[in-house]
């Protein structure tokens, strides 16, 4: 038997996986060694609660914010509709989220180890490389960006000086790893939690719930957008989900695991989604100046302490997405030291990140929203094949699958490929494509996310993937 933290007891490793080395356990001030292996059990710490505030903290940023103001002010809903479609989309997402959190825990892998299984070792390189992109890159840059623009206008510094202290701040936390990740988010958390209460009651008091839609569109299609909007931003962070669940003691309830991860994927998105929507009923140029606008409707001193807390939050989110971007990387087989693998990774990342998110400064608004639109579009596809392989491997053992470099399973990257495409080419309505279905009959909005989730599932399952052994 080996020795837990917490009091826990469980068997050795399974049989057929690579163990990280190196002494790490609960150290805070130490930078994590390895890279995508096994925990080992004597590593094992930790108790599902943190989860909550692990993921709710990154929600509270301003990002989260503007999506609630693109609801109304872009996508043409009213404040009600907009909050049903943040609530009907996060609700989604979350759901997912802790199904997924909940497998870390017993299997000691990340999320992207776990993607082996239904993708195999090779093409599970497919999302890999997508959420390396996504989240290392993506992400990052657009959460570096919300946070460099709230502190310009704190500050009045210039904004290219504001890019590189928030960079760097994130950098450094990714670099030293999960331990500290964890530790930052637990202690913003009641932080943000009390900036942005406050913000919101404020904001919620001033506005008029039964004013008109402010922008176009509208109806059904509009109400569609939102909520793969919102299912995208909450589901963005399905791919991490089992990174930060790793380190837990293998006996650590499923269920515990789960509700927590959930739980605080759907009250920081819904919260401030929400406050978002109701902001744009005050008045104001939403959209041509969010934050400025935003911070308009608070006195001077919340306004000071929320353009903080901004700053805060997506520093918190972009810890997360530097960490598991470089988790994501270094799981495709890219050769580094192995030791350091992980944290040279963030770096990388770290510096990649930083030129994107100059570059997106001059029409920060704009290129989120895009980027908000589409990035469901390769999430809800590599989801269904998740889940379904899920469902159909129930109660079978995948230990060995996880770090067998024989292991094929064509299946998955062909029915998500498929289904991106499909998808896309049919539902997809953004300003550079429309899909046949929105073209002719634009009531219907923007399902990529739904097709693309259910044409995955029933590919991967005519393709036979999952065959159990």
């Amino acid at each position: 038997m080996t020795d837990v933290h917490d009091g826990a007891k469980t068997e050795e490793p399974p049989a057929g996986v690579v163990v990280r080395e190196g002494d790490y356990g609960d150290r805070v001030a130490a930078v994590e060694p390895g890279g995508a292996e096994f925990i080992p059990l004597d590593q094992r710490h930790g108790r599902p609660l943190k989860l909550f505030w692990t993921w709710t903290s990154p929600q509270l940023e301003f990002a989260t914010i503007f999506l609630g103001v693109l609801a109304v002010a872009a996508f043409g809903l009213s404040f009600w509709q907009a909050a049903a479609a943040a609530l009907l989309g996060s609700a989604l997402g979350a759901l997912a989220h802790g199904v997924l959190s909940a497998r870390g825990p017993r299997h000691g892998v990340g999320q992207m180890v776990l993607g082996r299984v239904p993708f195999g070792f090779r093409g599970n390189a497919l999302p890999a490389t997508l959420n390396t992109i996504a989240g290392g890159v993506g992400w990052f840059a657009v959460n570096s960006v919300s946070a460099t623009l709230a502190l310009a206008t704190l500050t009045d510094l210039p904004k290219p000086l504001c890019l590189v202290v928030v960079v760097g701040l994130q950098v450094t936390i990714g670099f030293f790893g999960h331990n500290l990740v964890h530790t930052v988010e637990r202690y913003a958390f009641p932080v943000l939690a009390a900036v942005f209460a406050v913000a919101s009651a404020i904001i919620l008091s001033k506005a008029d719930f039964g004013a008109p839609a402010s922008g176009e569109g509208g109806g059904l299609g509009g109400f569609v957008i939102a909520t793969a909007a919102a299912f995208g931003y909450a589901a963005g962070w399905n791919p991490y989900a089992a990174d930060f669940t790793r380190y837990l003691p293998p006996d650590t309830g499923r269920r515990a695991v789960g509700i927590s991860a959930g739980l605080g994927i759907f009250f920081g998105c819904t919260s401030l989604q929400i406050v978002g929507a109701a902001a744009v009923t005050i008045g104001g140029d939403a959209l041509g100046d969010p934050t400025g606008t935003f911070t308009g409707h608070l006195p001077s001193l919340v306004a000071h302490l929320t353009l903080l807390a901004i700053t805060l939050g997506a520093i918190c989110a972009n810890a997360i997405n530097i960490y598991s971007g470089a988790m994501s990387f270094v799981t495709i087989g890219v050769r580094l030291p192995p030791a350091l693998q992980r944290a040279l990774a963030a770096l990388g990342f770290g510096v990649l990140g930083l030129v994107v998110a100059f570059f997106g400064l001059a029409d920060a608004g704009h290129a989120y929203e895009t980027f908000l639109l589409v990035i469901a579009y390769w999430i809800g596809p590599w989801l269904g094949v998740v889940l379904t392989d899920m469902w159909l491997r129930r109660g079978e053992p995948i230990d060995a699958l996880l770090f067998d470099k024989g292991h094929r399973n064509p299946a998955g990257p062909i029915a998500m490929a498929v289904a991106v495409v499909v998808s896309v080419a049919l539902f997809c309505n953004q300003e550079l494509y429309v899909g046949l279905v929105p073209k002719n009959v634009p009531e219907v909005g923007d399902v990529t996310f739904i097709a693309g989730f259910l044409l995955a599932a029933l590919g991967y399952r005519v393709l036979g993937g999952a065959k159990r052994r």
